[in-house]
């Protein structure tokens, strides 16, 4: 008798059909997956037993695809740290364009690059990453891939995050969520056994530098604060030594060459990692008598400026937490770039205090990863709450061009939150909404994120009108903007993903110059919600008169409201906040009469052909 295999439902014991939920570590220089196997996290490695994948995408003109592997084949368009240009556009490096291995497209919304006869984007290319890592995790695992958990670095906007999803979606991965680097290190620490923890978490990758700081309350993670720079990394010590290098023979250096000293620079920045100096033999490039000797101390001071950089973050994120050094009970140190001695010592000796930094800084936020994406797949009974937060405030565009926010930085998400808006004018039956980001008061200084209008609002006086705004945001940090008019029950959405995001260079920006020119917002809100309320003022009155003006006021009346309501036009030309506001209240007083005899003339309309018996 042939015996019947029982599985759950569901699930399966056949070999060839094992499923699996993984953690990504997609990061700038290297990637990495890890598993749970047996209840513990596993990070996985290839043929020749490493763990780092590295992040490099390669064409040649025949159309093939070199993954995750640094070859040295001539005639290679080579992509490194693609991770730096997703979720942006062609604006973001006008200022400072990075190297890059061949053309960029002009395109206003989203980065496009001349790959021989093809035209990709970073989320094409970073797709390739994604799917070579699904299809080794597949054949190592002898299973099937059916949900993952991916790292994004804390200070990721809605924009970056969103294509990071996209480029899962090319790579065939079901993406269960995203979670932050540093909430990911957190994970992988254990630290959530704690009952009460005030942890800060500096992640100094390849690419990408990130510090949060995380309340820790009894299975609770909280994301107090973030900050961080998308364009700092140990790729840019490597590019500071190739500097260095070029420099101190002044040589000219192509982009072949620029290619092969920026690999020696790693191999330098991983001996002195190790050992106190390196010699440079520029002989292997075809430069003879070219040979000397770096100390990790010159190492040191060039990087020094970099490291700073990272401290004042750490300062800056820390006040935002408001928290004091002494209110830390952890620090962890995460990412490969932490192995360079001068970086430990530095957050050491700024912060005072020992790090944590027994787990593979490579490895930690993979193994986070793992554990969150089987926490997601139910396989770890983990009474577990992990909550984030907006690196910017979101809000829309009221009259005026001033920013209304909705939900302010910092903020913890998921997180929804609603406001209700009206018309401007009588008889309005459509309202412009313009979302936008940033921390200062005015439109223009903020980034444009997405505009749709609600139409079909019923026509009435200005006012009367209800909008119901409401902004949610999901697990992931993704948008969705949805607005109600409230008398016919209509709503209109959208999901915001916009083809282009900031750069954490910009945001930095924003943040320091919504703090720097706090005052002149002030006074620039002030001055402009002075004159939109002067406009609603002469729009209302125009159209008053305009219905019975003649009929209620004499010559003289009507002629001394037209003298205050130009008044008040010339003082809006003159934009003075204090004349504007004197204006207005000049002409609200010339106008009490009219106003109430307006009152009293609908009244009258009202009961004319009325039993006064029928108001008692």
């Amino acid at each position: 008798m042939a015996l019947l295999q029982i599985s759950e439902p569901g699930k399966t014991q056949a070999p060839h059909e094992k499923k699996f939920f993984i953690g990504i570590d997609l990061g700038t220089t290297n990637s990495l997956v890890a598993v749970i196997q047996n209840g513990s996290p596993t990070v996985l490695t290839d043929k020749g037993n490493k763990e780092l994948f590295p992040s490099v995408v390669q064409y040649k003109e025949d159309g093939t695809v070199i993954i995750c592997n640094e070859s040295n084949q001539e005639d290679l368009i080579t992509f490194r740290s693609i991770k730096r240009f997703i979720g942006k556009n062609t604006k973001d490096f006008q200022k400072n364009k990075p190297y890059l291995p061949c053309k960029f497209i002009p395109d206003e919304n989203i980065i496009k690059f001349e790959v021989f006869d093809k035209v990709l984007t970073p989320i094409e290319i970073s797709s390739e990453i994604l799917k070579y890592l699904k299809n080794f995790t597949e054949e190592k695992l002898n299973g099937e891939i059916i949900g993952c958990v991916i790292t994004v670095p804390a200070y990721f906007d809605d924009a970056q995050r969103q294509a990071t999803k996209d480029a899962a979606n090319l790579s065939g991965l079901k993406v269960l969520r995203l979670l932050n680097e540093p909430t990911a290190a957190a994970l992988a620490y254990g630290l959530e056994a704690k009952k009460v923890s005030k942890v800060l978490v500096y992640d100094l990758g390849g690419g990408t530098f990130d510090v949060s700081v995380l309340d820790l309350n009894d299975g609770v993670f909280k994301v107090l604060a973030t900050g961080g720079n998308s364009s700092l990394g140990g790729d840019d010590f490597d590019n500071l030594i190739v500097k260095y290098i070029v420099e101190k023979f002044d040589l000219n250096v192509d982009n072949e060459l620029r290619n092969k000293l920026y690999l020696y620079a790693k191999e330098i920045k991983y001996h002195l990692s190790d050992n106190n100096e390196f010699t440079i033999d520029l002989n292997k490039f075809g430069f003879k008598e070219k040979k000397f000797i770096i100390t990790r101390e010159e190492f040191n001071r060039i990087i020094e400026s970099l490291v700073q950089d990272t401290l004042q973050i750490c300062r800056k994120v820390l006040s935002d937490s408001k928290l004091s050094f002494q209110d830390l009970d952890e620090i962890i140190l995460v990412g490969g770039s932490t192995r360079v001695p001068f970086v430990k010592e530095s957050v050491e000796i700024f912060f005072n205090k020992q790090t944590l930094s027994n787990i593979n800084p490579d490895n930690v936020v993979a193994i986070g990863a793992s554990i969150q994406a089987s926490i997601l797949a139910g396989d770890l009974d983990e009474d577990l709450l992990l909550l984030d937060v907006i690196p910017l405030s979101l809000g829309i565009e009221t009259m005026g061009e001033i920013v209304e926010i909705i939900i302010p930085r910092n903020s913890t998400i998921p997180v929804s939150s609603s406001k209700e808006y009206t018309t401007f004018k009588d008889g309005q039956t459509s309202m412009s909404i313009h979302v936008v980001q940033g921390e200062r008061d005015i439109v223009s200084d903020c980034r444009s994120l997405a505009k749709f209008v609600v139409k079909d609002i019923p026509p009435m006086l200005a006012g009367s009108a209800r909008v119901k705004l409401e902004f949610q945001i999901d697990a992931d940090g993704i948008l969705n903007v949805s607005a109600t008019e409230t008398t016919t029950g209509k709503t209109t959405s959208i999901e915001v993903k916009p083809s282009y995001g900031l750069s954490d260079s910009q945001i930095e920006k924003m943040l320091k110059a919504s703090f720097e020119n706090a005052e002149e917002d002030i006074t620039n809100r002030l001055l402009r919600e002075s004159i939109v309320e002067a406009e609603r003022v002469i729009l209302s009155i125009n159209s008053a008169l305009k219905i019975d003006g003649k009929e209620l006021l004499d010559s003289r009346e009507f002629d001394e409201i037209c003298k205050a309501r130009d008044n008040l036009e010339q003082k809006i030309e003159q934009r003075e906040k204090d004349l504007i506001i004197s204006a207005i209240k000049n002409l609200e007083k010339v106008s009490e009469i009219y106003i109430s005899r307006r009152m009293n003339s609908n009244i009258q309309k009202i009961m004319k052909g009325t039993d006064i018996e029928e108001f008692k």
